[in-house]
């Protein structure tokens, strides 16, 4: 019994959530032929149990090193450093670390014994528009984007979690930039009649934004706003900024 995630890789090695998410599908003659163009592998991240004995008790270390015995194709197993400077380069180059105690047990929906140290990145980018908060009045999210080699902006994430005087105190500050185009989204696949709508705004309001994970070349679980940049230009925020 093991514990893991499956994975998706892009093709410089990293992580793509967009392809793997684009695995769910109805259709499996698409199921199929998405097996083969973006092939998913299981990356293991402890030993919970072989054969009849139970692992759970055990400290990490007998469970990773049970795991390494066990490890083979086409199990792939999660990298694991055992010196802080060594796991250093993953905080500059991946989504984060999780440092584990050699001794802990395994405790079954408990961070017991392990903490998770996220990458934390900022970056300047323009308010593309806002979406409507639940309540009426209130603004919901900041659509952000980033300008691309061809100067074109492109939609590259969202930041939301504002307080509620915030929220309100948002739909004044941005009512002078709005362009009057208004639209709606599709229907989101993950939350079924989540509402989508969007206000435009011209480019010029700039934001400086924390976030600790990008895929397919969008911040991934939304972004934290930090301050506003009054002091720089929009046509400034460029796109290669995710690529740091």
């Amino acid at each position: 019994m093991l514990d893991g995630e499956i994975v998706v890789r892009d093709a410089r090695g990293r992580e793509d959530f967009d392809a793997l998410s684009q695995r769910i599908h109805p259709a499996a003659s698409r199921v199929a032929l998405l097996s083969e163009r973006t092939p998913a592998r299981f990356v293991a991240f402890d030993l919970l149990a072989s054969g009849d004995d139970a692992l759970l008790e055990r400290p990490y270390g007998e469970r990773r090193a049970a795991l390494e015995a066990l490890a083979r194709e086409p199990i792939e197993l999660t990298p694991v450093v055992r010196e802080t400077t060594a796991a250093e380069r993953w905080l500059h180059e991946a989504e984060g670390v999780v440092a584990k105690e050699e001794t802990a047990p395994y405790r079954p929906g408990q961070r017991a014994g392990m903490v998770k140290v996220k990458r934390r990145r900022t970056i300047d980018a323009v308010v593309m528009g806002w979406r409507p908060g639940k309540e009426p009045g209130t603004v919901g999210a900041l659509i952000l984007g980033l300008h691309g080699p061809d100067g074109a902006l492109r939609e590259v994430g969202h930041t939301s979690g504002f307080t509620a005087p915030q929220k309100r105190s948002l739909v004044e500050r941005l009512r002078p930039f709005e362009t009057g185009e208004r639209g709606g989204g599709e229907p989101s696949r993950w939350s079924a009649g989540r509402d989508l709508e969007w206000v435009a705004l011209g480019p010029e309001l700039v934001v400086e934004v924390s976030f600790d994970h990008v895929s397919g070349g969008r911040i991934r679980h939304g972004a934290k706003l930090e301050r506003w940049r009054e002091d720089r230009e929009a046509s400034s925020c460029l796109l290669d900024q995710l690529d740091g």
